[in-house]
């Protein structure tokens, strides 16, 4: 997908949001910056104060001087120590915070997104935005005021007291700070371009493991582990490779600092030699300048080594940036109120449908109208829109043209929330999550008691099978249900539903995976649920659906035919024809 960028400005301003909550917290740390800034100021002071003292006559350095100095200095070291524990402890958890707040909302807001968005993007690149990406969040956002901070102060206070002690070399010395800055801001962009590519592939990488090993099992029957090898390895040296172009670009980056380090302790040496031999400047007050210049130094190479990390966090920030601002196609229209006392009523009216990515035309000017406690089954050719049809009704997508209603109201006046509660899917994939089986069906009503929960089992035929488990309701399922058989796994699909109990149901080639025993005892369980029920299904199965009230066959040109297996047998059309196929294949 085409992503937006950012410039640093923006980034800051967006990220700038979260400190909201802890203003006081982020006070307070640059505050015990601020002090630990001021401990290590003073320090060159006093040597100065003692050097020239004692050069200008000894006899004035008093021992209640010297232990004065040091008393004063161990003082304002114990406030440094308790200034550096807040700043370690308290600073660090308020970073921690805001990569939490950052990441609750990157995942409340995936939430929200169509499945257009997932279709395009993989499942391994947003993982590592809400995960890999938000950990540097964490040094970013505590670092980032603190070092620029403390950075600001010294140079400021360094630049006053050493105009205090010689204008014209601290002049000299402080040309070199803005031409450093901007070739260090000429790399920066590089560095800034390295690390989002470095995010981009390390992304590339986990979408690359994520699908080889859930597809091992295809990886073993084909033997194509070598390929896969092969495969990621092509991935791993890409990644190598922009490391290596990174740290070419931190070695200038840490080359040129040293350069210009260099050159500062030269203009000091002699600048301040000369001015040693004219008597412009004092012995003690050249100890203080190249202590001031050392701490200087120290502040700027500490900003440079810190522009790894800030770089890491403006592309961390940058990216979690790029899923929050990716579109909320389906949303509460202005005024949707919730769905209540649904009997069931469907109608199309003129609608027409294509995917927003690519376009691609699946309906046009539709029109179907569905009784409440209807049973109506679909049929027709892949890629015929069967299943896109089914999907458009909870809006998992959103019409192109045309509407949709529900007992004679528009689906986009009622909240989706209340919509797709009113409506129940065994959807074509099953999906069980990671955790036992009674937390799977659970998923359908999680306010469910474990009597309904087992009782909702039990109506979809999965009852018997869940007991023989090893440890029944309570088994762990694996990921994505790897322990229990595709028939195992429809069946518990349908189970949520009947926990769900809604007034709709769509059956999406719901019982296409279970034995001939087990479908007619899941049948009889439907047969029961859609009594007084609106139903869809969408089946290949056809003997499944004999018994459907009405049965739709539905091609690239729209509904083709319709009627009930006898009434569609007697026209030998399409039906009749796929009808025949599937005895012929018995």
């Amino acid at each position: 997908m085409n992503e937006k960028t950012y410039t640093s400005k923006e980034l800051g301003i967006r990220f700038l949001s979260y400190f909201r909550p802890y203003r006081g917290t982020l006070c307070l740390d640059l505050f015990c910056a601020a002090l630990t800034t001021v401990c290590e100021i003073v320090l060159p002071l006093f040597i100065r104060k003692i050097t020239n003292t004692a050069l200008t006559d000894v006899a004035l350095l008093s021992a209640q001087m010297i232990l004065g100095f040091a008393a004063l200095y161990f003082l304002l070291r114990v406030v440094d120590a308790i200034a550096n524990y807040y700043m370690a402890n308290i600073g660090h958890v308020m970073g921690a915070k805001i990569e939490t707040d950052m990441r609750r909302d990157a995942y409340a807001h995936l939430q929200k997104l169509s499945n257009t968005y997932f279709n395009n993007t993989k499942v391994g690149q947003i993982m590592g935005r809400i995960t890999n990406d938000l950990f540097d969040v964490t040094e970013f956002a505590h670092h980032c005021p603190e070092e620029f901070f403390i950075a600001g102060l010294k140079i400021l206070i360094s630049f006053f007291i050493l105009s205090k002690i010689n204008l014209l070399l601290t002049i000299i010395v402080f040309l070199f700070v803005p031409l450093m800055t901007f070739v260090c801001m000429k790399i920066n962009r590089y560095v800034k371009n390295t690390f989002a590519r470095q995010r981009n592939q390390i992304g590339e990488l986990n979408a690359r493991i994520e699908d080889s090993l859930l597809g091992q099992k295809v990886v073993k029957a084909f033997a194509n582990e070598e390929m896969e090898n092969e495969k990621f390895e092509a991935g791993n040296q890409a990644f190598l490779g922009i490391k290596k172009e990174t740290y070419k670009i931190m070695g200038y980056f840490s080359t040129s600092t040293r350069i210009f380090d260099g050159l500062m302790y030269l203009a000091v040496m002699i600048g301040g030699g000369f001015f040693l031999m004219d008597g412009r400047i004092l012995p003690g007050d050249m100890v203080a300048y190249v202590l001031y210049v050392t701490t200087l130094l120290a502040t700027i190479r500490r900003i440079i080594e810190f522009t790894e990390q800030f770089q890491r966090g403006m592309t961390g920030i940058e990216r979690f940036l790029q899923i929050m601002d990716a579109d909320i196609e389906i949303f509460d229209e202005p005024g949707a109120v919730p769905l209540q006392n649904l009997s069931g009523n469907i109608s199309f009216q003129n609608v027409s449908f294509e995917y927003p990515d690519d376009h691609n035309e699946v309906f046009h000017n539709l029109n179907l109208e569905i009784r409440a406690g209807e049973r109506v089954a679909i049929v027709g050719p892949s890629g015929g829109g069967k299943t896109t049809l089914c999907n458009l009704i909870p809006r998992f997508y959103d019409v192109t043209e045309g509407n949709i209603y529900l007992d004679g109201c528009n689906i986009k006046d009622f909240t989706l929330k209340s919509l797709r509660r009113s409506i129940g899917v065994v959807q074509q994939d099953v999906y069980l999550f990671s955790g036992t089986v009674y937390e799977n069906i659970a998923y359908g009503r999680p306010d469910a008691s474990r009597e309904e929960v087992m009782e909702a089992a039990r109506r979809a035929g999965a009852d018997e099978f869940i007991k023989a488990l090893k440890n029944g309701y309570d088994t762990y399922v694996g990921e994505r249900g790897v322990k229990l058989s595709g028939g195992q796994k429809q069946r518990i699909s349908i189970a949520r539903v009947f926990l769900k109990n809604p007034p709709v149901i769509i059956l999406d080639e719901a019982t296409s995976a279970l034995d001939n025993e087990s479908e007619y005892a899941v049948a009889r369980s439907l047969d029961e649920l859609a009594k007084g029920r609106t139903t869809l299904t969408i089946a290949h199965r056809l003997s499944s659906i004999r018994n459907s009230d009405r049965i739709m066959v539905l091609t690239e040109e729209g509904i083709v035919e319709e009627g009930n297996h006898d009434r569609l047998m007697a026209q030998k059309g399409i039906y009749y024809h796929f009808y025949q196929m599937a005895n012929e294949w018995k």
